[in-house]
């Protein structure tokens, strides 16, 4: 099966088994949240794994070896197993073969469950090490959302709050890598406002935020919240030039330091995860209106 539509309290999720990603988020009212990949940009969910952002050089060096490594790894342009289907629920995993060990030289195990609950899916990501040497991994999520929520409003309409307030720097990148210096944060206390032109140099990239979920709305109509657990950066960003989506991106690690050629385990950020081990980190999105 290519894909399963889950229903759960008059909400619906459509996950597809290429990347195990998550193509549709839809309200009681049909509302569609979710950007339907048009084309500024081919994607509407993806699972970013096992880096999160660039290499130096698109190479992850283990062991003193260098093995090719795409921006944010290879899980969303792999097709995973389906292991749990049911109505509101289902389970996806990915384990590691010849094509994946070109690339990237361990064992893994990498679960991804989908669970809808009341005006909510919670995504959780399960990463185990079967093998018999430490598990380096980043992952992170990508879900778009389409910008405006509701199509008569301008994009200005809308803002970020966060639940704590965020006076911390943020970090930017330089041709997909992160760089050293910390820029002054546009968020003014808990409130970030959303312009096309806070992405003009990218991402917004909060490396240590003190929330663990932030809400997108305007003053009225559909509104998201995305909480997370165990992912400890959060990115935000749009296509740089305009496009009519938003993502809000909660992340394990990030792209290399511009300076950084070390080994992949060394690198700022990554899971070490011990043999026999696992780590699981979950998310959730939100669904709900202003009034």
């Amino acid at each position: 099966m290519e894909q399963v539509t889950l229903h759960a309290d008059g909400i619906s999720a459509t996950i597809v088994e290429q990347g195990a990603e998550l193509v549709s988020l839809r309200d009681a009212d049909g509302t569609e949240f979710l950007w339907q990949a048009g084309p500024e940009w081919r994607r509407h969910s993806p699972v970013l794994f096992p880096i999160v952002g660039r290499l130096k050089n698109d190479q992850l060096i283990h062991r003193g070896q260098s093995y090719p490594m795409t921006q944010h790894g290879f899980a969303r342009d792999r097709r995973f197993a389906w292991a749990e289907q049911g109505g509101s629920s289902c389970t996806l995993v990915l384990t590691d073969d010849a094509e994946t060990r070109a690339h990237y030289p361990f064992a893994f195990r990498l679960a991804i469950g989908y669970r809808l609950s009341e005006r909510q899916i919670e995504v959780t990501y399960e990463i185990a090490n079967p093998g018999d040497e430490t598990l380096p991994a980043s992952i992170g999520a990508h879900p778009a959302f389409n910008w405006p929520l509701q199509a008569d409003l301008p994009k200005e309409a809308y803002r970020l709050i966060f639940a704590e307030n965020e006076p911390a720097p943020i970090r930017r990148l330089k041709d997909g890598l992160l760089l050293p210096t910390p820029q002054p944060t546009p968020i003014e206390g808990k409130t970030l406002a959303l312009s096309e032109r806070l992405f003009v140099d990218d991402a917004v990239i909060l490396d240590r935020p003190i929330s663990t979920s932030v809400r997108y709305a305007a003053s009225q109509g559909p509104a998201i919240e995305v909480s997370w657990q165990g992912l400890n950066e959060l990115g935000i960003w749009s296509k740089p030039g305009g496009a009519p989506f938003l993502c809000i991106e909660p992340w394990h690690g990030t792209a290399s330091p511009i300076d950084f050629e070390g080994e992949f385990a060394d690198k700022p950020g990554v899971i070490l995860i011990e043999p026999g081990g696992k780590r699981v980190l979950s998310y959730r999105i939100g669904l709900s209106q202003e009034p």
